[in-house]
């Protein structure tokens, strides 16, 4: 057997004479081959010693190593921590740096992450009544600061969540859990006070325990927008309105094994509006644009180099009604059932009716998403849980008439409607509402103008103040309008994962009404309260019968769809230009985009 390193050594061929010329000068050069092959010998002025070297092959997955990526996203986050951050390019940016206990595979499956093994009553991990779930977590997980990732942060997390000052935007499911406890550094042990049943969601994010951060000051925290992580990247700096930089996280699980993440960084590039990035991907200087919209697929089909993901997605485009005086500063929920304080308009279900009615969805889907959308109805549109809701006519004469018997008529015939005799605003008081949007997004802004001219024809005025997201999506802490439930009506899409209970208890339980007293916590920015549609949701998060679950869902849709809340206009695809050599994208629609950010590679 040859060695793998074969060095020949060539004997310099000498004439000896008694004049000999003086001895050639040796040249040793290394060639690198795939295998052994014979060497030649040269002979002239000088000698070429060479050494034939056999190439090793590189480990599984590192022949994909390396580049950056460049992505372009419209909207900025305001911040990255995942209990108090409510922007969805929040989410995809907080998920570089986040794993969950337990993932969801493209089937729509659960499957294990941070934990070995999903649990179920059948291998132990849940108990018979449902009340205690028991996590085994996989050993070798670290934060990036190098410290183990262990049942301390789990609990520590758990303890964020539910502590009455860090204004987590969410309690659904962590509020029920009596105890999470730590037998040993790499078992949780999660006990509830009643069954949950999406237990299996939770947990989607973590909180380092080791690093001495203040539950009561959360909403504070530095870390809020310089996180430590537990996935494939790390964050190496943040240019507010610029950019963000990540690069591979050394500490990664599956870096030595794997060659995992591939890419050496990624930016997350900061662009003014959608129309920017449909430029800058065809001009090679962005690999990746976030969340086009239906209308730019027949152009983009057109350009060479750019390839289209446009998956079906639990997104729905909505008008968000206030029901409650916006004057008021966050009501809580036991003010408003003491003192009803109605939205001058919009409190009477009358009002938004005719607003409904007033709508011609079709012809939005039809003129401004090409056909490739579909008319809104409902909450959820996918799934396990999508219930059964006939789409709303259109029906202008009728929504007339409601405004009429609402008492909104035009009496000084200049197309507006006034109040006389209207039962919450002041007689006189012109119907005229403020719709707000995310600014540069130029879909909402065409779709504001359409809404504008549907409602004109029934006598009501929109007028556009549109902000820019990281101030729509803005905390509660900030002063956040939405928050405060100081607005009319806001449009935007909001989706929902696998078991959608989070996104109907937030945005319809009446107990998720933000307000000082729950430090801002939930999403029913409507502050709509429904005590019918509150026992189904209660029903829909308690029992273990998918069924019965399902049969809740339905009915909680139909309340929403008679109280009207929200007014959903249509269901968004997830639809994203990469340039084709952004290899290994796959997107999962029950996750962010940045799911499977290890396995993207640029090829070669």
């Amino acid at each position: 057997m040859r060695s793998k390193l074969l060095a020949i050594l060539v004997a310099l061929v000498i004439v000896a004479t008694a004049c000999a010329p003086a001895a050639p000068e040796v040249i040793e050069k290394e060639v690198i081959v795939e295998k052994e092959v014979p060497v030649t010998v040269m002979v002239e002025k000088e000698v070429v010693v060479e050494k034939v070297v056999t190439a090793t092959p590189l480990p599984p997955g590192f022949d994909k190593r390396g580049g950056t990526m460049v992505m372009g996203f419209y909207q900025e986050p305001e911040l990255l921590n995942d209990l108090v951050r409510t922007q969805t390019v929040a989410d995809i940016a907080g998920a570089f740096f986040e794993r969950a206990l337990l993932g969801v595979s493209l089937a729509g499956e659960f499957v294990p992450d941070l934990a070995k093994e999903v649990p179920t009553v059948q291998n132990g991990g849940v108990s018979e009544d449902g009340l205690t779930v028991t996590y085994h977590l996989t050993e070798g997980n670290v934060w990036s600061d190098g410290d183990p990732f262990d049942c301390q942060d789990v609990v520590f997390t758990w303890e964020a969540r539910v502590h009455p000052e860090s204004g987590a935007v969410s309690t659904s499911g962590y509020a029920d859990m009596e105890s999470v406890t730590c037998p040993d550094p790499y078992t949780v042990v999660v006990k509830y006070s009643k069954f949950y049943a999406p237990y299996l969601m939770l947990f989607n994010s973590h909180l380092p325990s080791h690093i001495g951060l203040d539950l009561a000051k959360m909403q504070e925290w530095e870390y809020n927008r310089n996180p430590l992580s537990l996935g494939p990247f790390v964050l190496e700096e943040w240019v507010s309105g610029d950019h963000m930089t990540i690069v591979r996280n050394e500490k990664y699980e599956y870096w030595e094994t794997e060659g995992k993440p591939y890419l050496d960084a990624i930016i997350l590039r900061w662009i003014e509006s959608r129309e920017v990035g449909k430029q800058l991907i065809q001009t090679g200087e962005l690999d990746f644009v976030w969340d086009l919209i239906e209308a730019d697929l027949p152009e983009a089909e057109k350009w060479e180099g750019v390839k289209i993901s446009a998956p079906p997605s639990t997104g729905t485009e909505r008008l968000l009604l206030n029901l409650r005086d916006p004057e008021l500063d966050a009501p809580c929920k036991e003010y408003l059932e003491e003192n009803p304080s109605w939205h001058w308009a919009l409190g009477d279900p009358k009002v938004r009716e005719a607003i409904e009615l007033g709508i011609d969805k079709q012809t939005i889907v039809d003129k401004l998403l090409y056909g490739y959308a579909s008319v809104g109805t409902t909450e959820l549109n996918l799934g396990w849980a999508l219930p059964v809701i006939p789409k709303t006519s259109y029906d202008p004469a009728k929504a007339k008439a409601l405004l009429e018997e609402a008492g909104w008529t035009d009496t000084d015939g200049d197309g507006i409607r006034e109040c006389h005799g209207c039962p919450y605003a002041d007689e006189g008081k012109m119907l005229k509402l403020k719709i707000q949007t995310t600014s540069g997004n130029a879909l909402r802004e065409q779709c504001q103008q359409v809404l504008m001219e549907m409602m004109e024809e029934i006598g009501i005025q929109f007028y556009i103040e549109n902000v820019p997201s990281s101030e729509l999506f803005a905390s509660y802490s900030s002063g956040a309008f939405r928050k405060h439930g100081q607005f009319d009506i806001l449009m935007y899409t909001t989706s929902y994962g696998l078991d959608p209970h989070s996104q109907i208890y937030g945005y319809y339980s009446s107990d998720n009404i933000p307000c000082d007293d729950n430090s801002g916590q939930g999403y029913n920015y409507s502050r709509w309260i429904d005590d019918e549609a509150d026992e189904w949701i209660q029903i829909g998060g308690s029992s273990p019968d998918v069924a019965v679950r399902k049969d809740a869902y339905q009915k909680v849709a139909e309340r929403i769809a008679e109280g009207r809340p929200h007014i959903y206009l249509y269901d968004r695809g997830d639809i994203d230009l990469l340039r084709e050599h952004f290899m290994g994208y796959d997107m999962n629609i029950w996750l962010e985009v940045s799911w499977n950010a290890e396995e993207w590679y640029i090829e070669k």
